[in-house]
């Protein structure tokens, strides 16, 4: 979904190392049909636009899965991206690039500037979104996403237009929430759990009264 530009693909921060280190080397998918961007290609801009046509050309993201960072963004969408913006160069906010300090043994310097991001309207494109929340750190973002309006300030607050959409927490993440919302949520929980409950119940009893070729029915 995105690529630090001007930094090796082999590099071991790179999002193309991280991705086949963390999943493609764990599932069976031929290295021709993955499609990362690249943020060494000569013309940025193009590399951009053809990644947008070949999420077209192959029918379009069926499953966009996520996590955020401590102000909200998905994948580079930092605070201020438009709803309608499409796979692009982007330049990371200062916040951002402190925060990927970690990755870089620290050293703030060695951070890229640059990355290459899908868009918002890119993400709600996509049939299903889940994105992932988690710490502490995190609960301000989920709190202005869930209780608050859709606000290009917080880009996670965009999965309210998604008909799909998935938001999985722990529960450090809720702590900015107010306590009914967390209440109502875990009500649904409790409601679904008891749904499938009830048909898995029904489905194990229909299965156990079923009529089997050679049984004898005495009426």
């Amino acid at each position: 979904m995105d690529e630090y530009v001007g930094l090796p693909t082999d590099h071991s921060e790179s999002y193309h190392t991280f991705m086949f280190r963390e999943f493609f080397s764990h599932v069976d998918i031929p290295p021709s049909q993955v499609n990362i961007l690249d943020g060494n290609a000569p013309d940025l801009v193009a590399e951009c636009n053809a990644y947008e046509a070949r999420i077209k050309q192959y029918g379009g993201i069926e499953l966009f899965l996520a996590g955020i960072g401590e102000d909200g963004h998905i994948a580079f969408n930092e605070p201020g991206s438009s709803l309608a913006s499409r796979t692009r160069i982007k330049t990371l906010a200062y916040d951002t690039i402190l925060a990927n300090a970690r990755f870089f043994n620290g050293d703030v310097s060695a951070v890229p500037r640059m990355a290459l991001t899908v868009g918002v309207a890119t993400v709600l494109e996509a049939r299903e979104i889940v994105v992932v929340v988690t710490g502490l750190r995190k609960a301000l973002a989920l709190s202005k996403a869930i209780e608050g309006g859709v606000n290009h300030l917080w880009t996670l607050s965009a999965l309210q237009l998604h008909p799909w959409a998935l938001i999985v927490v722990d529960e450090d993440a809720t702590a900015e929430l107010h306590v009914k919302t967390v209440k109502y949520f875990k009500s649904i929980e409790r409601v679904q759990e008891e749904v499938e409950r009830t048909q898995r119940t029904a489905a194990e009893g229909a299965v156990g009264g079923e009529l089997r070729v050679g049984e004898v029915v005495a009426v």
